[in-house]
C-alpha cells in the first residue's frame, strides 16, 4: 500500500480538546489574584506568575503541581517573603482543587469518537502534563476504549510527534492532528507534513499561543466544535 493510499490515522489533544482544563486554572488565577491584592494589582501578580512558570518549565513540566510550585514561590518574591503559612496552605489548594476537580467532557465528544472508531480510524490520545494526573483524566473521562494508544508526553514539539509516529508505524503524511492549541497541536505536524486540524477553546494560556497562524493549505483546518471532525474526516480518507 503506498503512502498516499495509507489509511487515514488520527490523533486527539486532550486538554480543552476533549474534556474542558484552562477554565480550571483561570479560576486559580483569579483566586490568586484576590490573595495577593494587598500587594499588587492583578497585572503585575500575572506577569511575576508567568515569568516563574516559564523559568521552571524545564524542571516541573506542566500541569497543575508546576503551577501550584510556581505560585508559591511568585508569592513570595511578590510579597518579599510576607505571605503567610495560611496562605501558602491556600495556594497548595488551589493546586489541589485542579487535581481533583471531576472530568468535564466538551460536548459531543462520546458519540464523535465512537462515530469515528467504527468506521476503523486509527486513532491516538496525545497529551501533555504531569503523567499521574493526565493518566487519572483518562481513565476517569472513559474514552481510552476508543483509542489505540495514549500517549502522555512532557512536550508536544517536531521531535516528540515524530518519535510518537514512528513508534506507531504512522506516515505523518497521513495523520491528521486535532486540537485546541496552535502552537503544540497544530504547527508541529504541519511542519512534519501531516495534517492538522484547529478547534479553538474560549480560553488559551498565553503560552501557548502564536502570533501569526501557521500556513498549510490543503493541510490545516479550523473547526468551529467537534462536530464538524466527521464531515472533514470523511474529505480526507
Amino acid at each position: 500500500m503506498t503512502a498516499k493510499s495509507a489509511p487515514l490515522a488520527l490523533g486527539f489533544d486532550a486538554d480543552d480538546t476533549l474534556w474542558h482544563n484552562e477554565g480550571l486554572f483561570s479560576a486559580a488565577h483569579a483566586k490568586f489574584h484576590a490573595l495577593l491584592a494587598a500587594y499588587h494589582d492583578a497585572a503585575t501578580v500575572d506577569r511575576a506568575l508567568y515569568a516563574t512558570e516559564l523559568r521552571n518549565l524545564p524542571l516541573y513540566g506542566y500541569g497543575a503541581k508546576g503551577f501550584t510550585l510556581s505560585a508559591i514561590e511568585t508569592a513570595i518574591e511578590l510579597t518579599a517573603g510576607r505571605v503567610s503559612p495560611a496562605e501558602l496552605r491556600e495556594l497548595i489548594a488551589l493546586g489541589r482543587d485542579i487535581l481533583a476537580h471531576p472530568v468535564e467532557l466538551l460536548d459531543a465528544v462520546p458519540d464523535v469518537l465512537a462515530g469515528l472508531a467504527a468506521y476503523g480510524h486509527r486513532m491516538i490520545l496525545i497529551t501533555k502534563g504531569d503523567l499521574q494526573h493526565q493518566e487519572r483524566k483518562i481513565t476517569e473521562s472513559g474514552l481510552a476504549p476508543h483509542f489505540l494508544a495514549t500517549e502522555v508526553v512532557s512536550e508536544k514539539d517536531d521531535a516528540t510527534y515524530r518519535r510518537v509516529l514512528a513508534r506507531h508505524g504512522i506516515d505523518p503524511t497521513r495523520f491528521l492532528m486535532i486540537g485546541n492549541s496552535l502552537k503544540s497541536d497544530i504547527a508541529p505536524i504541519l511542519r512534519l507534513g501531516g495534517l492538522a486540524a484547529h478547534i479553538p477553546y474560549p480560553l488559551t494560556w498565553e503560552h501557548e499561543r502564536l502570533a501569526t497562524p501557521p500556513e498549510a493549505p490543503g493541510r490545516f483546518f479550523t473547526l468551529a466544535s467537534l462536530h464538524e471532525l466527521p464531515g472533514l474526516v470523511a474529505t480526507l480518507v
